[in-house]
């Protein structure tokens, strides 16, 4: 029953500044610039789109990830500037369980440093513990990125350690170590979502 209520073609998560929607093949028009002129965003990322080809190769295995019910991936769009800003998205789905993980998250250079981030992740925790009724969250990072880990713990994640040597760094015979962090559900409701709510608000 969860599972449906994830996999549903519309599902659209959205407030007055952010919408997310379901990521689609035809999105390649709308991110193809972030692709072409800001190769940067992907510094960090494991699966690349910093060019034409591998724009649509990140497409096909958010695709992959969707229909074997593993990934649940969205596009995002700012509706303060009317446009298309990035892409975020549920994976390592575990429904039996009940975690997730939330991740394969960027924006345009315009959309950094905004509130943005905090609306999006808002939304995605509402509807992981409030709908789908998970018990634990959890994001990972490069251990090097510190915008990414200073972005998660803003948010109220808390860090649960380093996994040293984790995975092959892109482009490099360099492994990365990944740090882990996470919010579980009695830490959502207790005091995290109001926290985050208020910064959303201001």
């Amino acid at each position: 029953m969860t599972s449906n209520l994830l996999y549903q073609q519309d599902l659209i998560l959205e407030d007055t500044t952010v919408l997310l929607r379901p990521l689609q093949v035809s999105d390649y028009a709308y991110l193809l610039g972030f692709s072409l002129n800001e190769p940067e965003i992907w510094k960090h990322s494991l699966v690349r789109a910093d060019s034409a080809d591998n724009l649509a190769n990140y497409l096909q295995i958010a695709m992959k990830g969707k229909l074997h019910q593993t990934e649940f991936p969205f596009i995002v769009f700012d509706k303060r500037t009317k446009q298309y800003a990035g892409s975020t998205r549920y994976y390592d789905i575990n429904m039996e369980f009940k975690t997730l993980q939330i991740g394969y998250t960027w924006y345009g250079k315009n959309f950094q440093g905004t509130r943005l981030n905090k609306h999006c992740k808002y939304l995605l925790l509402c509807y992981a513990f409030e709908v789908l009724q998970m018990e634990r969250v959890e994001f990972r990072a490069d251990n090097s990125n510190e915008r990414s880990k200073a972005a998660m713990l803003s948010i109220g994640c808390t860090i649960e350690g380093v996994l040293r040597s984790n995975m092959p760094t892109f482009g490099s015979e360099v492994r990365r170590d990944t740090v882990v962090l996470s919010i579980l559900k009695n830490e959502w409701f207790g005091t995290i979502k109001n926290k985050l709510k208020s910064k959303i608000e201001y």
